[in-house]
């Protein structure tokens, strides 16, 4: 799994068929594939590394999350569900949450609480996915 140069993912994106990728997509989905995965790894000064892998086994993405805007992702992790279903759980937007995990907002109230029990007893969340 090797991470792509700034040529190699600018040759990438100029030769994509971004038709035939969504299709195929969509296929994958029906058939419970994954066209990409995101794994998150806790680090010893509480940032978060996460990796962004394509299902042909390279690396979309590699970066390094600052431990204040990692509560976020840390609690979807510990729960093992993607975005749309933590959202879904939460009882939020998708948007709403991606722009938590990226930092431009900051999760309030309620909903600040929820993620601090997600990331410590995401067995709770999990029993509630279900």
């Amino acid at each position: 799994m090797a991470k792509l140069s700034e040529k190699e993912l600018a040759e990438w994106e100029n030769k994509r068929d971004l038709n035939a990728e969504l299709l195929q997509a969509l296929h994958d989905m029906k058939r419970g594939e994954w066209a990409r995965k995101t794994e998150f790894t806790p680090q010893a000064d509480g940032s978060i590394r996460r990796v962004i892998l394509r299902r042909d086994g390279t690396i979309e993405k590699d970066e390094i999350i600052a431990a204040e805007k990692a509560q976020v992702a840390v609690a979807r992790a510990a729960t093992g569900l993607s975005q749309a279903p933590f959202a879904r759980l939460l009882g939020v937007s998708v948007r709403t949450l991606q722009e938590w995990e990226q930092g431009r907002k900051i999760p309030s109230g309620a909903a600040a609480t929820l993620l601090k029990v997600a990331t410590r007893h995401p067995e709770v969340l999990q029993e509630l996915a279900a």
